[in-house]
């Protein structure tokens, strides 16, 4: 994981205080199980709206939820479910939502891609591709004008970066001193088209020097990693009224292999939206055994038997709130 520009690390060891490490770790764990009891429910027919899931992107919305002040404002994109479920910490009235009841979080009115809540920060959430970027400016002006503190926090994947507002975004908050992030999540896939196959490469850490922007490339997976991170972006953006460009990269589990009969062989299936169906709901729920999985990094922060006992009760209280 690279640093972040000019950043000079001074925010103390590598040890965690116990319980805090518990805490996040069980908030990782309930985003992950709370995504698999939707996706059963998803592969069962039960939603009426398209879902996008975000398994494997927990870490930066655990991370994020963590670092979020009262005054910040959480702008989103239509794969938000994640950064929802961070921020209510209850499953049973995103499910609702989902299901178009009228207690769910916005009383069935927003559905899955615009789902806002704004009583836990997430002040707007769009469909559109790049349209939160220019309503994130906005925000974050209409904090300056009304004297508020607070910082703004855009969240969008890499399609979205080859939108106009991105790069529009990006001038009229540094021309105007405003503090924010750009959260830029690289699964690098847009549908079902890898980066290589649709643009050139676009270098995010040299875009925004040429903004005389701050940067931070986060690939490790780390939720620890990145809270302190966060922490130190957060506070740097702030002091200094500008703009930092937060390229996480990682990887939206639960892809299939298609069989084709032409030319015979198959496919790699990444879903934009969806099920996913090769993914069932279990108590110790790692998807991959890999650095690519946020839930198998925690293990080297907590002893396995004692993630999975920490599992095991997130998931029978899953359960019980959603009867």
């Amino acid at each position: 994981m690279a640093h972040p520009s000019s950043h000079q690390d001074a925010h103390g060891d590598s040890h965690h205080d116990v319980s805090s490490e518990l805490e996040v770790a069980r908030n990782m764990l309930r985003l992950r199980l709370s995504q698999m009891i939707i996706n059963e429910m998803y592969k069962k027919g039960d939603f009426k709206v398209p879902i996008h899931l975000a398994l494997g992107h927990e870490a930066i919305a655990v991370a994020m939820d963590a670092i979020m002040q009262p005054a910040d404002s959480l702008v989103l994109s239509h794969r938000n479910i994640h950064y929802n479920l961070a921020r209510i910490r209850d499953l049973k009235p995103e499910i609702d939502e989902y299901l178009l009841e009228d207690n769910g979080i916005a009383a069935a009115k927003l559905g899955s891609m615009n789902l806002s809540n704004p009583k836990h920060g997430l002040v707007y959430t769009s469909s559109i591709l790049g349209n939160n970027l220019s309503v994130g400016a906005g925000i974050a002006l209409a904090k300056k004008v009304k004297q508020e503190n607070g910082l703004t926090i855009v969240v969008i994947g890499d399609g979205a970066m080859e939108e106009g507002s991105f790069y529009e975004g990006l001038e009229f908050l540094k021309s105007n001193e405003l503090p924010a992030i750009y959260i830029v999540e690289n699964n690098e896939w847009s549908l079902a088209t890898r980066i290589h196959e649709r643009r050139c490469y676009i270098d995010v850490e040299k875009l925004a020097a040429s903004f005389g922007l701050g940067y931070a490339r986060l690939d490790s997976n780390d939720v620890f990693e990145y809270i302190k991170y966060l922490k130190h972006i957060r506070e740097k953006s702030i002091e200094a009224k500008t703009v930092y460009v937060v390229e996480v990269m990682l990887t939206t589990l639960g892809h299939w292999m298609l069989k084709i009969q032409d030319p015979p062989g198959e496919k790699f299936i990444n879903y934009h939206a969806g099920p996913a169906p090769t993914i069932n709901l279990i108590e110790w729920p790692i998807i991959e055994e890999a650095n690519t999985d946020p839930i198998f990094i925690l293990k080297k922060h907590i002893d396995e038997e004692k993630l999975k006992q920490l599992s095991s009760k997130v998931l029978e209280f899953l359960r019980d709130n959603i009867k």
